[in-house]
């Protein structure tokens, strides 16, 4: 039995006393003091970790303004804050183990847009692809690139100055960033724009700190004029913190702080608005997929691509490529970079055109053809192929792939992951070739793996050496090499921090800079922060302190990784190997990644603030002397605590007792279990699985819920009552049956039993009977007419005219179907954490089915996540012992057999809502839909939505009935609404029973709009 958890890092005294004042304050926001709170904001996509006292969430400038008013008063001088905003920074620049002031959850308001002088103002919490979004139907577009943009927010680009593709042209954000408004830590509104004459010299002669702060900065310009241009990179990726060489132009008189605040990190101000350039969006795009038989080659071509006049020229080398082709993302692009015959494919350069003129266009990808078919030809410059692509759809797939790259690095095997320390170096482009030499000489000479790729034509490249941070030896090579990176990258007149600002690497800033100006930065940070209070250690700390910047040396998740036994780490690697990179926060409800952050805004509620749970879980039990592989071997050999033992542990929880686990525990039961993390995140983390065995753990402990039963069971007690359905229905349809099991068993809307039953429904028709022994006698070559169908519990039980159509169906196109006897799949078991009876019934299950395999007939199942249930949970579960039986979905077995031509389309137009675990586990499958239509003279179309918010038997819990229609509103509600109900088709049974409970009509399976084609 696993202990109770009591160990908690304890909030400071002056801190608590702070939340509290706050609490009774004006202030409308939010305030979340929990561990799991502060553990969810205590990493990002960094190797560091910083455990925050609390997490604050104002809805307003005027709530951070009381913010740092209340933090004025004596007893609270000592209070600190950081910001953050998508929590996406790769060197640690939100953490902190002060508060942390986070804008993304309320303050991601879109405010104004003016089409004529193209600006938008924004809150800073919105998400950069939230506002593209917005701003694609007006034909405008924000332009700087990255590659985290549908989860970072605004407000982090600014801190940051961001960029990335496109640069070259676009530049960084601060050069769309027109004004600003921010709060100073004393509580004073700053608004930034560019001033000079009048306007300026009424701010320089104002008796506050604004005022201060326009002096400082003219006494530093003026000053040091000549040492800022001698020493500030002359390079695209322009010095972030602090910019002095833009704040102020000499020759006109204009001061902008908006430049100083660009690229500071969040350590001068709070940046509450954002005033931003915008512009027409592109009308003609073209992008080359250029290969090459070596990375180097690809490097070395750079230049001559620039020459082409590109919008931008992106590089990647052939080890991010192959792990881009064993992730999900790659069906999505497989026919846009394909083989080269007889060759490797070892660099790709992914060249982008963009012109408003059609012949202008045509004229430079005609050029560049030409050239580079004259180098396939002349066997130069490495270059052995090229694709063209001018449709917009398929240009965004690819450059799709290239976001998820940066993510993609994290998931090799082993025990060493490519991290982020030295990604974003910069040096001149002409010097790139040379410098990548050195820097690959520099990572062989410490046997290290890496992945490469970047943005070439700005001299950028994100380089990711393999290291394992729960090894204290890898941990000190990282500050080795990191130091020789400061040093190569001096050496060719660039910069470590190219892109990704500083944050932990702050501690180089002082050498980089010199003495001189590097004091002047401190008498700046001084100016807005005196005393240190915003974002300490980040950039540089003020003239007059004597703290210390942060340091590459700082506590990182490896520190407490590696508490956790290697047996223990390697068999919950789906928590373990997440590495912060945060696309789970992906703001777009179409996304199926993941519903209950998407709803909640709560980053504890999402796949990377589970992980980070579960790992600092299994830290406390190791630090508790418990051997979690040992107690779950206990609970599987039936070693569980007695019912009185748990009765009390249950009863001092319902009393107030804190443990840990129960932190753990809400977070999982927020969970819908859709599985959509286990394939689009890029690192796999897979937080049904390690949700599953944890709830078997807890409940080792403490006692189950009844509707937990209630779940687990029904592959049990639905077969019994659909024997006698109107029996059982006569009692469901009454209020009261209703009302006393929403009460004592938390489950609501229990669907009723299909009536007349799935045996009633095909008696009248010719359909095979399962009968072993005359299957087995058939010969070889007409078994190839059978196909066998693999019962489920909710489609046979409580929807059992989707299993008949899915017979009539095989049999209308000249096969004969025969139904298997009923065996429960386990699944149920599975989403509640009856691990020890899922053990058992995927055993027996799969024992039958590896039988039926062997009569090579193939098998098929209705529902989309219970047929997937054999291909994941089952593997999990068995092993080898799993078998190779297969059971294959509708469309997977019919396509391939699909034989003639295809007949005349017909009018009727029909719409495939797909199930999320179906479409993120097998990604093809609306387009095997779309291809059975076509053949049969229909039209299907797939619908972008994400969950429908039933996820199996989430949506029937009464605890989560709410959010269960909140997340139907978030993509399903709409695009249903859009569409007449006849033509919208659905896969999952839990997303027809969704539609039916809300919209109060059922969708059709693909399967029965098929029939009546047929």
């Amino acid at each position: 039995m696993i202990p109770i958890l009591s160990h908690q890092e304890n909030i400071k005294q002056d801190t608590f006393a702070f939340l509290k004042a706050l609490n009774e304050s004006d202030y409308s926001g939010e305030i979340a003091k929990s561990y799991a709170s502060r553990l969810a904001v205590a990493t990002d996509n960094s190797v560091y970790q910083c455990l925050p006292q609390a997490v604050i969430f104002p809805k307003s400038t005027q709530d951070i303004v009381r913010i740092c008013k209340l933090a004025q008063l004596e007893e609270f001088s000592a209070i600190r804050f950081s910001p953050r905003g998508g929590g996406t920074g790769t060197n640690g620049q939100s953490l902190t183990n002060d508060i942390v002031l986070d804008l993304s959850r309320f303050m991601n308001n879109i405010l104004e847009l003016n089409e004529a002088e193209g600006w938008v103002r924004v809150q800073t919490g919105v998400v950069k692809d939230q506002l593209n979004d917005y701003l694609r139907p007006y034909g405008l577009f924000f332009s700087p690139e990255l590659s985290t943009s549908n989860r970072a927010t605004i407000g982090g680009m600014i801190s940051c100055d961001a960029s990335g593709q496109g640069s070259l042209v676009y530049g960084k954000t601060s050069d769309h960033v027109l004004g600003l408004q921010s709060v100073l830590v004393d509580g004073s509104v700053l608004d930034s724009q560019p001033l000079t004459a009048v306007d300026l010299i009424e701010q320089v002669e104002r008796q506050d700190s604004i005022g201060a702060i326009y002096r400082q900065v003219i006494e530093t310009c003026d000053s040091k004029q000549q040492q800022i241009e001698d020493g500030f990179p002359k390079l695209n990726r322009f010095l972030t913190g602090y910019d002095l060489k833009h704040v102020y132009d000499a020759q006109t008189g204009t001061v902008d702080l908006t430049r100083l605040l660009c690229g500071a990190e969040g350590s001068l101000a709070f940046i509450t608005e954002a005033k931003l350039h915008i512009q027409k969006i592109p009308t003609y795009r073209t992008l080359f997929n250029v290969k090459y038989d070596s990375f180097q080659s690809a490097l070395q071509n750079a230049p001559f691509l620039v020459k082409a006049n590109a919008l931008s020229v992106e590089t990647i080398d052939s080890k991010v490529l192959n792990l881009a082709k064993q992730d999900i993302v790659w069906h999505s692009v497989s026919s846009l970079i394909t083989d080269v015959p007889g060759r490797v494919v070892d660099g790709l350069n992914i060249v982008e055109f963009v012109e408003e003129d059609a012949d202008i266009q045509a004229e430079k990808v005609a050029a560049l053809a030409a050239q580079l078919d004259a180098l396939i030809a002349d066997k130069k410059a490495g270059v052995i192929a090229y694709q063209i692509c001018d449709d917009l759809a398929d240009i965004n797939r690819i450059y799709g792939m290239r976001k998820k790259a940066v993510g993609l690095l994290g998931n090799t095997a082993g025990s060493a992951k490519p991290i982020a320390f030295a990604e974003d170096t910069c040096v001149p482009p002409e010097n790139l070739a040379a410098y990548i030499i050195e820097f690959r000489q520099l990572l062989d000479d410490h046997y290290l793996h890496y992945g490469m790729f970047g943005h070439v034509d700005a001299g950028v490249l994100h380089v990711r050496p393999a290291l394992d941070m729960c090894d204290p030896e890898q941990e000190k090579m990282m500050r080795r090499i990191s130091d020789k990176v400061v040093a190569l990258t001096a050496k060719y007149k660039g910069l470590m921090w190219g892109e990704h600002g500083k944050g932990f690497r702050s501690e180089y800033g002082p050498e980089f800079f010199g003495e001189e100006l590097f004091t002047e930065l401190r008498k700046i940070k001084a100016a807005f922060d005196p005393n240190n209070r915003v974002n300490p250690g980040k950039i540089c700390t003020p003239i007059e302190s004597n703290e210390q910047l942060v340091s590459v040396d700082a506590v990182k998740r490896g520190f407490y990784d590696r508490q956790i036994p290697v047996k223990v780490r390697e068999s919950f690697s789906e928590a373990l190997d997440c590495n912060g990179n945060g696309l789970c926060f992906n703001y777009d409800t179409t996304s199926p990644m993941c519903p209950s952050v998407k709803l909640t805004s709560d980053r504890v509620h999402s796949p990377k603030g589970r992980a980070g749970l579960m790992r600092e879980w299994l830290r406390q039990l190791a630090n508790n002397d418990i051997d979690v592989l040992q107690l779950e071997s206990d609970l599987f050999a039936g070693k569980n605590a007695g019912v009185f033992k748990k009765f009390a542990n249950t009863l001092a929880k319902r009393k107030g007792e804190y443990d840990f686990s129960h932190e753990v525990m809400e977070a999982m039961q927020g969970c819908l279990a859709c599985k959509a993390c286990t394939s689009q995140c890029p690192i796999q983390v897979d937080v049904p699985t390690f949700r599953a065995r944890f709830m078997h753990l807890y409940h080792g402990r403490y006692l189950r819920p009844v509707k937990d039963y209630f779940v687990a069971y029904v592959e049990q007690y639905a077969p019994l009552m659909g024997k006698m359905p109107d029996f059982f229905n006569f009692f469901m349809k009454m209020k009261l049956t209703a009302s006393l099991t929403e009460k004592y068993v938390g489950m609501v809307d229990i669907p009723l039993l299909s009536s007349p039953t799935l045996k009633t429904s095909l008696h009248k028709q010719d359909i095979t009977e399962f009968d072993l022994a005359k299957l087995q006698a058939l010969p070889m070559i007409e078994r190839e007419s059978y196909v066998l169908i693999v019962q489920d519990p909710f489609t046979t039980y409580y929807d059992a005219d989707v299993v008949r159509d899915l017979v009539l169906t095989i049999k209308k196109l000249g096969y004969k179907p025969v139904i298997l006897p009923f065996k429960p799949n386990g699944k149920p078991q599975h989403i509640k954490g009856f691990l020890d009876k899922f053990a058992k019934t995927t055993k027996n299950t799969a024992e039958f089915l590896n039988k039926m395999s062997e009569l090579n007939i193939p098998m098929l199942g209705a529902d989309p996540a219970m047929v997937l249930c054999y291909r994941d949970e089952y593997k999990h579960a068995l092993g080898e012992q799993r078998g190779d039986f297969n059971v294959l979905q509708f469309q997977e077995w019919l396509l391939p057999r699909l034989k003639g031509k295809a007949k005349a389309s017909k009018d009727k137009q029909f719409f495939l809502f797909g199930h999320c675990t179906e479409k993120t586990a097998e990604p093809t499958s609306s387009g095997d839909w779309a291809k059975i239509f076509t053949h049969f003279g229909g039209q299907l179309s797939d619908v972008a939505v994400g969950c429908c918010g039933m996820a199996g038997t989430f949506g029937h819990d009464a605890g989560k009935l709410a959010d269960s229609k909140a997340i139907y509103s978030l993509s399903w509600e709409a695009e249903i609404a859009k569409r007449e109900r006849a033509s919208c088709l659905a896969t999952g049974y839990s997303c027809r029973s969704q539609v039916k409970r809300i919209e109060g009509q059922t969708l059709k399976h693909p399967v029965q709009a098929l029939l009546e084609i047929l």
